[in-house]
Order: C-alpha cells, then structure tokens, then sequence
C-alpha cells in the first residue's frame, strides 16, 4: 500500500522545486549569457593567436558588420520589435560610443602610439607598451561584445521559432499520448527518461553555440536544426509525460 503521507511530502518536494527552478531561471540565463560572452571573447582571443594572425581585430570587425548587414537584410518583420535592422544599428552605435569613446579606448590608442619624449622610463612607459601589445586584443574584445550584442538580438527575434516547434510538439505528444491510452499501447520508460533529459541542453546549447561561434553564419543553420529537436524532445516527452510522471 501507498503511504499517504509520504506521497504527500513527494508532492510537496516537487512543487517546492520548480518554484525554485522559476525563480532562479533569470540568474541562470544571466548567468548562462555572461558565460557565452566570456567564452566568445576567449575563443576571439585564441583565434588571433593561432588561426587569423594576419587578420588580428578586424577579424571581428568583419564579423560585427556580417551580422548587421544580414540583420537588416533578412530580419524585416519581428514580432518582437518593430524594424529589428534599424534597432540593431541603434544598439551596436550605443554600445560603440560607450565601449570606444567613454573608456577613452581610441584616445589610448593613439597616445600609445605616439612618440615619446626623452629616454625617461618611467611607470606611464611600461604602461603604454604593455598597451600596445595587448591594443589587438583589447579592440578584439570591444568588436566581439558588439557582435554578441547583435546576435542576441537575433536570438530574441526566434524566440517565436523555439516556442512554436514546442507548443506544435506538445500537442502532438498529448495526441499520441491519448491514442496509446485507448488503444492500450506501451510506451518505453527509457526514452521518456532521455527526452524529459535533453529538454534543458536543447533549449540552452543552441543560444551558446550561436553565441560563441568565431565565424558568421546564417543563423538558421544553428537555430532550425536546435527547435526541430527541441519540438522532437517535447513531443516524446509529453506522449508519455502521464504514466512516468
């Protein structure tokens, strides 16, 4: 026999629990795109190093303008916000004032740069040669924040791709989930237990693999594949969702 009491406290642990996962989901996507953007500027980095030497920061320099220019080609209509070409344009010349005018990033440059005076070599000398050498990747950093930026924004703008392939996925799932019901059929634990599993990674690898990436691609190369089998993952998870629960 079941023990009432314990089946209650179950009841309860798990109620507490998504509570808790509802409430901690804004840190852990803020936290999962502060990742993304560590990790982008580090593979930006290495990439100088090791695979466009020749190409230093204006590697991601052209990446930014990749973005925005596909941004204001293919992103037309949103849902989300209105002309998304003209609202990325806008972010990226904020984000650029603040990131190379106010830091004093271009007045630093150019004072590195600059001759100078006497053999004195004093604090402000080793400063600035310590500067030059790591100016590249220092403007890297600044042009892979705003292509992150931009891509963000793309992301944004698919939310409605990822939802739709998971709502036409659910519905699906309870129809199948109904017909197996009536037609006493069986359904395997096992892959209900692996689906319910990959909802999570699903839902949250294709924003760090988009966001991360050190070349520009169409962005549905990335997103399509992800919300087909995001839609795949709910589907089989909500066919079987009742007898596993």
């Amino acid at each position: 026999m079941r023990d009432p009491a314990a089946a209650t406290q179950r009841e309860q642990t798990r109620q507490q629990g998504l509570l808790g996962s509802i409430v901690t989901l804004p840190l852990r996507m803020l936290g999962v795109l502060i990742g993304s953007l560590l990790l982008s500027i580090i593979i930006e980095c290495v990439g100088m190093h090791l695979f466009w030497p020749e190409q230093g920061w204006r590697h991601a320099q052209g990446m930014l303008n990749y973005e925005l220019n596909h941004l204001s080609t293919h992103f037309t209509r949103s849902a989300v916000v209105q002309e998304p070409g003209r609202t990325a344009q806008q972010i990226v010349e904020g984000a650029y004032e603040w990131i190379f005018v106010k830091t004093g990033l271009l007045q630093a440059s150019a004072r590195s740069r600059a001759p100078s005076h006497g053999d004195a070599r004093d604090i402000r000398f080793y400063i600035s040669q310590v500067y030059v050498w790591s100016e590249n990747y220092l403007i890297a950093a600044a042009f892979t924040i705003l292509t992150f930026m931009v891509r963000l924004l793309v992301l944004v703008l698919t939310l409605p791709l990822f939802l739709l392939a998971a709502f036409v996925g659910m519905v699906d799932g309870l129809v199948r989930r109904d017909i197996r019901k009536f037609g006493a059929g069986r359904e395997s634990g096992f892959i209900y237990h692996r689906a319910k599993a990959s909802l999570i990674p699903l839902a949250v690898l294709p924003w760090i693999i988009y966001l991360t990436l050190p070349i520009s691609v169409h962005p549905l190369l990335v997103l399509l594949p992800s919300a087909a089998l995001l839609g795949l993952a709910v589907n089989i998870t909500a066919a079987s969702f009742k007898k596993y629960l």
